[in-house]
């Protein structure tokens, strides 16, 4: 990670962390990096995304580079078209997961991948200086927010069979797939609730999507649908619901989506990627399975960076984070929904019967902190991590790291025990906290 770009992009808030200047040099950098280029930029529905995206555009075009703003759209989408249209870059305007005072800057190449920690420290030594690229003929701006339905059409095309039977709600995080994820839906043949679709930026994740999936649980009970599919802010998230009204994540997804792959022959190399974060559980059922495990840092670019590098179809992370590789160069929840939805009508189950083992538990605390390289160059927080992974004997992990998105410290302590994950946990956000009010 750069200096301004975190493990999904650039965030913070707006006017605060996140300023017009900082996206109208992110936007000039593009054209700076690449003479005249082609850039279309994608937002969520919070307010501030016009904002953002006329800052970035006016970089782009000031640089000589033309630019294709598409409006409301998922993250996905702006990757999808990035590769299909032609364009030079990609930019999405979103948050992700992050309340409305939040906004961010993705960058897509031209093959519709995140740039890398590399290309993005590139973008950096452009904009860190007060020199801006000044071409003498400035570049176009376009609306094109029809554009929207050729990813559409992608998403319904990506489905395997017809979902007539299905009931399913779907929770839009009034964010980017609110109006597209029941609109994919409902063409496929499925039954619709939609709920939290408003597409009002002002409630952008406000209790709703993917952080909170108890909203959807009470309404897939009440509607006694067969599942319900909750998305985040910029729809790149998933988290699914069942019919009983349990909460299935990324990890489970997976392993649901390994097994059901490797039956059809379509899991290659018979292996998924998962990070560090990915429960135990999770690794050890897949090897009695057959199928292979690989692990790499959180931040699901580190995921796709690995699917390539190994060439691979499947990973993701616990978050709802799911890249189909086959299908897309990126984490697309709207697609992820349509395979598990897929998953159902062709192996005639229900996700219960799907999923068959028990993860462990985990303890996940994020404790919020003024200076977050400072808790981690931290020796006494090393030693007593260190510590307390010895006292778990082999038989579980503890993880500290920095939020790439936040200023947070995330502690994560797994084991069979969760009494002693409970204790361990509480240990180092009491030393976090300690080391934070520290002069």
């Amino acid at each position: 990670m750069g200096l301004f770009f975190g493990t999904d992009g650039l965030r913070g808030i707006v006017n605060e962390d996140l300023s017009f200047d900082i996206a109208y040099k992110c936007g000039n950098a593009l054209s700076v990096l690449k003479d005249s280029p082609k850039v279309l930029i994608g937002s969520d529905t919070r307010i501030s995304g016009e904002y953002l995206t006329l800052a970035v555009a006016s970089g782009v075009m000031a640089g000589g580079g033309s630019v294709v703003d598409l409006g409301v759209i998922p993250t996905a989408g702006v990757a999808y078209l990035t590769k299909t249209l032609g364009a030079d870059y990609g930019v999405v305007i979103s948050a992700s997961h992050n309340s409305k005072e939040y906004n961010g800057i993705k960058i897509f190449d031209s093959q519709g991948y995140k740039l890398g920690d590399k290309e993005e420290e590139r973008v950096e030594r452009c904009f860190i200086h007060e020199k801006v690229n000044d071409f003498p003929r400035i570049g176009r701006f376009q609306k094109e927010p029809n554009l929207a339905k050729k990813y559409e059409k992608f998403l319904i095309s990506s489905s395997a069979t017809r979902l007539d039977g299905l009931t399913v709600v779907l929770d839009g995080a009034n964010g980017a797939a609110s109006r597209i994820a029941p609109s994919v839906f409902r063409k496929l043949g499925a039954k619709v609730v939609a709920s939290s679709c408003s597409e009002d930026g002002m409630k952008i994740n406000e209790n709703c999507g993917a952080l909170y999936p108890e909203t959807l649980v009470g309404r897939v009970k009440r509607y006694k649908a067969d599942l319900g599919f909750a998305f985040d802010g910029d729809a790149d998230r998933l988290m699914v619901v069942d019919d009983t009204g349990r909460v299935i994540d990324g990890d489970m997804i997976i392993y649901m989506l390994a097994k059901y792959l490797k039956k059809q022959g379509r899991l290659t190399g018979d292996t998924v990627v998962g990070t560090s974060h990915t429960n135990m559980a999770i690794e050890v059922a897949l090897k009695n399975h057959g199928i292979g495990f690989i692990r790499t840092d959180i931040g699901d670019k580190y995921v796709l960076a690995k699917l390539v590098e190994k060439k691979l179809s499947l990973g993701g992370e616990q978050s709802g984070h799911i890249i189909l590789k086959d299908l897309h160069t990126t984490g697309d929840g709207i697609l992820t929904a349509i395979a598990v939805a897929n998953m159902l009508i062709e192996e005639k189950a229900k996700i219960g019967e799907l999923f068959d083992l028990t993860l462990y538990p985990q303890v996940n605390l994020n404790i919020p902190v003024d200076d977050k390289l400072k808790i981690m160059n931290s020796q006494l927080l090393a030693m007593e991590t260190a510590r307390l992974q010895n006292t778990l004997g082999g038989k579980g992990r503890v993880m500290v790291r920095a939020s790439g998105t936040e200023p947070k410290i995330r502690i994560m302590v797994e084991s069979e025990n969760k009494e002693v994950n409970l204790a361990c946990a509480e240990e180092l956000k009491r030393l976090v906290k300690r080391i934070n009010e520290e002069v």
